[in-house]
């Protein structure tokens, strides 16, 4: 029972078919009702943090709580950097203690992009990290991640290839059509699996990493608008999507907008319900144990995960 990279949990998932959940985390009722569910299912698990994180929580006391919940149930969990916006980020990361970083030069032209990647990269082998970069750009709106439809772009293989060789990095994540936050798409939902399937072809050994992978499932939804809540039109990606990607190289898969969702539709529920409690053990407990349910779900009828670890 340890804080591990994700060196070996990919190395097992991949041309396998199932793939590891990376769970974003805020606060303790979170990565309780995360790691319960990792318990039951016996699977594998990263927790992440992202920048939005860092800033509400305080890395410190997210590490104690993920190291607490090492030392309650015995997993080995793996701790990830969601979305590092530069070198600093991510070297403070490595120096407190976490197991992977994302750099996420997306936004920077290629070569710039390789550069900033290289630099994380030499720091984190330096210490046992792992890294993590992104090429393409995804669309959406999460914590401090923005970027609309038109500035989004797909990951071109003959770039995934020379970007991987140069960079050293240990997964990429890829652009392939998903996004960011609970309104994903505002038609069909499409995926380019034959650009997956490309890069996966042409990087056989490489980890991709799905971003924007919250399938926003339509119960909780519903459940938050029927409570007082107002998200018209949230549509996520299709959970038998998730399952076809994972065919092609995806060993991990972020999910943060379903998290929200459970937790967050419970806890709408109690106060309509029970307008007169204000007891937070009566609201933030349902809304674990929420989350526990969902990511159960995810980790077996759309990660086909469980019994992994």
């Amino acid at each position: 029972m340890a804080l591990i990279t994700t060196k070996e949990m990919f190395a097992k998932s991949l041309n396998s078919d199932y793939a590891i959940g990376a769970f974003n985390v805020n606060n303790m009722e979170i990565i309780q009702g995360i790691v319960d569910a990792a318990c039951i299912e016996n699977a594998p698990l990263i927790l992440q943090v992202s920048a939005g994180a860092r800033k509400y929580a305080k890395p410190a006391y997210l590490i104690k709580l993920v190291e607490a919940a090492i030392d309650d149930t015995g997993l080995d969990i793996a701790l990830h950097l969601d979305h590092g916006e530069d070198f600093e980020i991510c070297k403070k990361c490595v120096d407190d203690g976490f197991t992977s970083v994302m750099i996420d030069g997306s936004k920077h032209p290629f070569e710039e992009n390789i550069a900033m990647t290289k630099e994380v990269v030499d720091y984190a082998h330096e210490h046992g990290v792992v890294v993590e970069a992104e090429l393409g750009r995804l669309a959406g709106v999460e914590d401090n991640v923005n970027v609309d439809a038109r500035s989004a772009t797909f990951t071109d293989p003959d770039e995934a290839v020379e970007f991987v060789e140069r960079t050293g990095v240990d997964s990429l994540a890829v652009a392939i059509g998903t996004s960011h936050g609970a309104y994903k798409f505002k038609g069909t939902p499409y995926l380019d699996f034959d650009r997956l399937r490309k890069i996966h072809e042409m990087l056989p050994e490489t980890p991709l990493v799905l971003h924007g992978a919250s399938s926003v499932l339509k119960e909780f939804v519903d459940r938050c608008n029927q409570y007082g809540g107002e998200i018209p039109g949230a549509q996520g990606v299709p959970e038998d999507m998730i399952r076809e990607a994972v065919k092609w190289g995806v060993c991990k898969v972020n999910i943060d907008t379903d998290l929200r969702l459970a937790m967050t539709a419970e806890i709408r529920r109690i106060f309509k319900e029970s307008p007169s409690e204000f007891d937070p053990r009566k609201y933030l407990g349902p809304g674990r144990e929420a989350i526990t349910r969902m990511v159960r779900h995810k980790i077996k009828d759309v990660l086909n995960s469980s019994d992994k670890r």
